[in-house]
């Protein structure tokens, strides 16, 4: 198995919005995940690549 850790980038951020709530996400780079405040959701960011499906998103406490 591959360690490498592929990073994500910073400028995808100016496009993508939160598919719930169509509001800007915030970067967690400790997680490797795009975060919805207004959804309380946290996208997976896998290989570089934001996951932007609700089903696949972590519920925030």
């Amino acid at each position: 198995m591959n360690d490498t850790v592929v990073q994500f980038d910073r400028r995808m951020l100016e496009a993508l919005v939160c598919p719930r709530t169509q509001t800007r996400l915030s970067y967690d780079a400790d997680k490797q995940e795009l975060v919805s405040k207004a959804a309380s959701l946290a996208y997976p960011i896998r290989n570089g690549i934001p996951v932007m499906l609700i089903d696949e998103a972590r519920k925030l406490d």
